[in-house]
């Protein structure tokens, strides 16, 4: 499990392709391999990794499947590539963002950069059926680190978009300040977020049967969804 909380920007030092995989090798920022042993999980832009191997005192060696590639934003790395980097929770941590699994559910896209004075703000645009976990005051996880979306809108056919806002210090712990419009970016949704809405999409489902497509293109018609219906309660300010 990781906490969300970026730890440290790596840098891609040699790539290897090898039959059904591709190894990266990561050089740290200093500290943060101290103790760090072969087998340890490390999120790599969100993506949880296994050290395969360490090389010195501040890089390691990890092996990415031709999966892990095609649904993520690794396969685009290269030598000199930087990433946000954290390493597994310990027992007792303190969670400063929200549990994250390491386990990336969709890429997005940068659609938009706003610079008001002191912040950054992301608008990320959502495939289709992915909005429908992603709410305004929620929690997302935007290559590795724990974000609150700040505004979320609807599209029809469930696609969408989301903000973030980035204040100084996430710009410099992360890789954010290097991203531009079109950048992909991994994303893992909230996962009791998810639940709750499956849940209650199930349950409304279950209850309306044949009625359910005409109460969804009556929502429609209001610029609303099933799924707004199915919103979690947002965290109290």
């Amino acid at each position: 499990m990781f906490t969300g909380i970026v730890q440290g920007i790596a840098t891609v030092t040699a790539v290897t392709d090898r039959p059904g995989l591709r190894s990266y090798r990561l050089a740290f920022p200093a500290g943060f391999a101290s103790g760090l042993g072969v087998g340890a999980s490390v999120a790599v832009d969100g993506v949880c990794l296994t050290v395969t191997a360490l090389q010195g005192e501040d890089a390691a060696d990890f092996d990415v499947m031709q999966q892990s590639l095609a649904l993520t934003t690794l396969a685009a790395l290269h030598e000199g590539s930087r990433v946000n980097v954290e390493r597994a929770a310990r027992d007792g941590a303190e969670i400063g963002g929200h549990p994250l699994s390491g386990h990336v559910d969709f890429m997005a896209t940068l659609a938009a950069l706003r610079q008001p004075e002191n912040n950054r703000v992301l608008r990320i645009a959502v495939p289709a059926p992915w909005m429908r976990y992603v709410f305004a005051k929620g929690y997302i996880a935007i290559n590795g680190a724990s974000l609150t979306v700040a505004e979320a809108g609807r599209e029809p056919g469930g696609s969408g978009w989301f903000e973030v806002w980035l204040i100084p210090e996430t710009l410099r712990m992360t890789t954010f300040a290097d991203k531009g419009v079109a950048a992909a970016l991994n994303i893992e949704i909230e996962r009791s977020t998810q639940v709750f809405v499956d849940t209650v999409r199930d349950a409304i489902e279950e209850r309306l049967g044949p009625l359910l497509p005409a109460l969804e293109a009556l929502l429609r018609q209001q610029g609303r969804s099933v799924e707004e219906l199915a919103a979690p309660l947002p965290p109290p300010v």
